[in-house]
């Protein structure tokens, strides 16, 4: 009886468990389809000339992090500020365009995705850079943002 009594409570305790267990929120592939259209408009902002265009794929706060060889940039003004002194004519931002996209959800709530990939400029006709990129995009409030940039 006792031996009974304990297993209908393991039993009971195991779907108390199950049913509070917070439901995982899987990323769908319509999210990867949504930052991809983001990361395009990004592009078609930066070759029209705008920074500011550009800079709506970011988080914007404070605790936004762009990593490059020169070292680690915080801050949404900070990154923008960057941007507008180093790229202040459409002659110097040139074309941009990105390759070999891959998309990677990083935790298990599906709160956090990855997009790595190439990017390359092209300016007067002349490649003006190449390398590669890794993008932490969140959502927040509804929208995805890139809450990290390490581009090298």
């Amino acid at each position: 009886m006792i031996k009974q009594s304990v297993y209908s409570v393991f039993i009971l305790f195991c779907l108390y468990l199950f049913a509070c267990t917070p439901k995982q929120k899987p990323v769908k592939i319509v999210d990867y389809k949504t930052i991809e259209v983001i990361m395009q408009n990004q592009l078609k902002a930066w070759n029209n000339g705008s920074v500011d265009g550009f800079m709506l794929g970011y988080w914007h706060s404070d605790s936004l992090k762009f990593i490059t060889q020169k070292g680690i940039r915080m801050g949404y003004d900070s990154v923008t500020a960057n941007y507008k002194r180093h790229y202040n004519t459409p002659e110097k931002m040139g074309q941009l365009s990105f390759d070999h996209l891959v998309f990677n959800t990083l935790d298990t709530h599906s709160e956090i995705v990855q997009c790595t990939g190439q990017w390359h400029v092209v300016t007067k006709g002349i490649s003006g850079g190449s390398g590669l990129f890794s993008l932490l995009f969140k959502q927040i409030n509804g929208e995805w943002k890139i809450i990290v940039d390490h581009t090298w």
